[in-house]
């Protein structure tokens, strides 16, 4: 059995009357970061319209010029996610804290991470694509840009390559993030190339001091360690715009806390979520592969 697994760890000897959970993430960071719609049934599909030039009118009465828009779709099938736990009546009245209370907030950070994850991978699996969801469109056909700096540190000319590459897709400017490992950020305030991550002339923030980026070149900016991992030490990073991204909820996080008669009356703690995540609009997404064991 592994350190921490047991109850018994939260026996009446510990000095403290609360919990202290290890470190975690805490609550989704992409949460409200997506397009998001409500999922009804097994499969969800977004619906996508291509743009049409407008036409000239050529003469007074002219015949109408009908335009034939291309219509497509991305489908999400949706997981469903869950956290249990179990805590006897005995081990109530042996602690000092009320095991009841700390799981749910586990529970609860569990399930915002899964909502994160399943954000994540979506960002460079194949979507679902076709009229039915059975065409699979690779990241490599969809997508606005794919860079992997062949040596070195991330710099500022990566980050402004992938602002451009979003910009030449007229992707808007609002509502833009990147999603990146704490160590792509440190890397970038280390860089003196303009504009300068750690200069307050170029950030939000005063990066050196806060010792974070805030709103940069155009993205808002996540630190995340849930990013994938793409060989020996390099890691992926992700910047989008919105709604290049999808989430349909089948059903939101839901948490109970109950007794179990079946299990001598026990009590539950339990939450879960049902969704799913694909890209809907490949051209707002790049990718950045920085090698995370660069020495700053």
């Amino acid at each position: 059995m592994a350190a921490f697994d047991s109850i018994e760890q939260a026996r009446a000897l510990q000095f403290r009357a609360n919990v202290i959970h290890l470190y975690q993430q805490k609550g989704s960071k992409l949460r409200d970061r997506t397009r998001v719609e409500p999922l009804l049934g097994k499969a969800h599909f977004f619906e996508r319209l291509s743009s049409e030039a407008a036409v000239v009118k050529s003469s007074r009465h002219a015949d109408t010029v009908l335009l034939d828009p291309v219509h497509s779709r991305r489908m999400v099938v949706p997981l469903d996610y869950v956290w249990n736990a179990l805590t006897d009546q005995q081990d109530k009245v042996r602690t000092l804290i009320n095991p009841e209370s700390e799981y749910a907030i586990a529970a609860a950070n569990a399930l915002q991470r899964a909502y994160d994850v399943a954000v994540i991978t979506a960002f460079a699996a194949d979507a679902k694509g076709g009229e039915d969801g059975s065409t699979a469109v690779t990241f490599a056909s969809d997508q606005a840009g794919d860079a992997d700096p062949s040596a070195g540190a991330v710099d500022t000319g990566d980050v402004l390559n992938a602002q451009k590459a979003l910009d030449n897709n007229e992707v808007p400017d609002d509502d833009r993030y990147a999603l990146v490992r704490p160590s792509f950020v440190s890397q970038l305030l280390a860089n003196s190339t303009a504009p300068i991550a750690a200069s307050s002339d170029y950030n939000s923030v005063k990066a050196l001091v806060m010792g974070e980026l805030n709103t940069w070149v155009g993205f808002t900016w996540i630190k995340s360690t849930l990013l994938p991992l793409a060989a020996g030490t390099d890691y992926y990073n992700f910047f989008w715009q919105k709604n290049a991204m999808g989430v349909a909820i089948n059903k939101d996080i839901m948490a109970r806390v109950s007794e179990r008669p079946d299990k001598d009356y026990s009590v539950q703690a339990y939450a879960c979520l049902t969704m799913g995540a694909t890209r809907v609009q490949g051209t707002g997404v790049y990718r950045i592969r920085h090698d995370d064991g660069i020495a700053i």
